[in-house]
């Protein structure tokens, strides 16, 4: 049985989102994959210790998907047990009126995680090329173009090149970027939807306006594959995860987040004799004690 998820939900070469599953086609069983949640939650609790006491590295773990995908739900199940102080959600929501203010890059910076930590953006940057992608008028809120006709090709591609280099200046100053995108089906969507309606404890999850994004599925499928291709690099790698199944989703993602984490080569401090020598004399003095 091959569980190596990191190897095999990576992007390699050109990618095809109608090729690219959302349902999980593997041996492994729903109840093996809930035992191995939690049993590699415990590892992962290590690991973050280990990179805040280490301190020379940050985390920074993106994630995408369209509406119902199930991301809120696996940043629950997946970070539940970790340091809530070595750890930040940041939920991108329409810019503010401030945030327009700056471009498109800023509110993303300025929410990077710090070395020792893990940051988690639930949607990011990206949007920048999906949702502004499907609707182009968005950006005219940055004040800084004519006309919708200015998004032509090469705008786009400024947009890409932008992200490409912001993604590499933080591999390059030590921040390890993983990118997961939860390929939901259009089918399994609307079977979320209608649990959000018939179930009344679910209903604030649901607006209308889903149903009109959801009638652009086939662009938003565009501008996912696009962004994908143009952005999944060995400094910043994509991964896509079948999300028809939740459960599995969140299997492979924690497996996916450790194993970035081992890669890190991370260290804890060591004293030097100095700093060895007074601790020896504290321990001496404290047991010592009456």
């Amino acid at each position: 049985m091959d569980l190596d998820f990191t190897d095999n939900f990576l992007i390699k070469g050109k990618f095809s989102i109608k090729d690219a599953s959302t349902e999980y086609k593997g041996g492994l069983t729903k109840d093996k994959g809930i035992q191995m949640l939690q049993d590699e939650k415990e590892k992962l609790r290590d690991l973050q210790e280990k990179l805040y006491a280490d301190g020379s590295k940050s985390l920074l773990i993106v994630i995408q998907a369209m509406d119902a995908a199930g991301k809120d739900s696996l940043i629950e199940h997946v970070f539940g047990g970790v340091n809530p102080q070595g750890c930040e959600v940041t939920s991108f929501k329409t810019p503010s009126t401030k945030e327009y203010s700056h471009d498109f890059l800023w509110r993303h910076y300025i929410a990077l995680p710090q070395k020792g930590q893990i940051g988690i953006f639930n949607r990011s940057h990206y949007e920048s090329v999906l949702v502004c992608k499907v609707h182009p008028d968005y950006n005219m809120n940055e004040k800084v173009w004519k006309s919708t006709t200015d998004f032509d090709d090469k705008f786009w591609e400024n947009r890409y090149e932008s992200i490409r280099n912001f993604e590499k200046h933080l591999a390059q100053n030590g921040t390890t970027i993983v990118k997961l995108f939860l390929h939901v089906s259009k089918k399994e969507q609307k079977k979320r939807f209608l649990d959000r309606i018939n179930e009344q404890e679910k209903n604030w999850k649901f607006s209308l306006s889903d149903l009109s994004e959801r009638e652009l599925w086939s662009k938003y499928m565009d501008a996912y594959e696009e962004a994908i291709n143009e952005t999944s690099k060995e400094y910043a790698p994509w991964h896509v995860l079948p999300a028809d199944d939740k459960w599995f989703t969140r299997t492979a993602a924690i497996q996916i987040i450790i194993d970035a984490l081992d890669k890190m080569d991370l260290k804890y401090p060591e004293l030097n004799d100095k700093d060895r020598d007074a601790l020896e004399a504290a321990k001496k003095q404290l047991e010592d004690e009456k």
